[in-house]
C-alpha cells in the first residue's frame, strides 16, 4: 500500500476530518505533506507523528520516556526493515523476529496501543493477507497481535480482514 494511502487511513482512524494532500518524492516514493503554516514534512513516520499531535492523541507516541523510545524504534523498524523488502525471505525474517519479540507482549510497547502498532499493521497487511494457515500458525504471536490490531476500532477500515483460526490445525508448526 502506498504511504499516502496509509496516511489517509491514519487520518480517518485518528478522527481528523480534513483530508491532507500528499505527494511522493524520489525513487522510493517518500511521502511529503505540505503544511498550511510552514515547511513541508517528509517521511512516513514524521508525517504520522505530526497527524497524531494534530489529533491531540499524543498518548499514541508513548507515555513514558522508555515507551516513546520503543515507539520510535518500531517506527524506524517499519521504514528500514518492512518497507522496500518484498522478497518472501525478507518478510519471513521480519515475521520470525517480530514473533519472538511479541512472545510476552500484547502491543509493541508492551501493554499500550501506539502509533507503532498502527503503522506496522498497515505495513505488514499486504504480506499477512497472503500467508497460509500453516504460516500463520508458525508465527502465532504475530498472528495474535495482528488479529488484535485489525479489530481495534477504526484501524482496518477498507482493508481486507485477515482470517485466523482459533484452534491449531498443525501441531508441528513451530
Amino acid at each position: 500500500m502506498a504511504a499516502a494511502a496509509e496516511l489517509t487511513l491514519l487520518e480517518k482512524s485518528l478522527g481528523l476530518s480534513k483530508g491532507n494532500k500528499y505527494s511522493a518524492q524520489g525513487e522510493r516514493q517518500i511521502p511529503v505533506l505540505q503544511t498550511n503554516n510552514g515547511p513541508s514534512l517528509t517521511g512516513l513516520t514524521t508525517i504520522a507523528a505530526h497527524l497524531v499531535k494534530q489529533a491531540n492523541k499524543e498518548y499514541l507516541l508513548g507515555s513514558t520516556a522508555e515507551e516513546k523510545a520503543v515507539v520510535q524504534q518500531w517506527l524506524e523498524y517499519r521504514v528500514t526493515r518492512v518497507d522496500g523488502h518484498s522478497s518472501k525471505d525478507d518478510i519471513h525474517t521480519v515475521l520470525k523476529d517480530l514473533n519472538s519479540y511479541l512472545e510476552d507482549k500484547v502491543y509493541l510497547t508492551g501493554y499500550n496501543f501506539t502509533l507503532a502498532d498502527i503503522l506496522l499493521y498497515y505495513g505488514l497487511h499486504r504480506f499477512i493477507v497472503d500467508l497460509t494457515v500453516q504460516e500463520k500458525e508458525k508465527y502465532l504471536n504475530v498472528s495474535r497481535w495482528f488479529c488484535h490490531i485489525q479489530h481495534c476500532p477504526g484501524i482496518r477500515q477498507h482493508l481486507s480482514s485477515v482470517v485466523f483460526i482459533k484452534n491449531r490445525l498443525y501441531t508441528n508448526s513451530q
